[in-house]
């Protein structure tokens, strides 16, 4: 399994993983807004830290398979 994850991560940084790598850059940039500033509006409210870090996070990860559904890979 590491092995796979290694291979894989070469060919990320080699350019040879994604097929439209500007695409996937927009969708992965439109989840991180989209948890970030879910994040800093929770933060403002009198609510413990944690919390606003474990509802942005369950919500970025919720957003992510939707963003990426149409991701290709080489």
């Amino acid at each position: 399994m590491l092995e796979i994850g290694w291979y894989s991560a070469k060919l990320f940084f080699k350019g040879k993983l994604i097929r439209h790598p500007g695409d996937f850059l927009k969708q992965i940039t439109i989840g991180t807004s989209i948890g970030s500033l879910i994040l800093l509006l929770l933060s403002q409210t009198e609510l413990p830290f944690w919390l606003p870090v474990t509802v942005s996070s369950l919500i970025t990860g919720a957003v992510m398979p939707f963003l990426l559904k149409d991701f290709k890979m080489k």
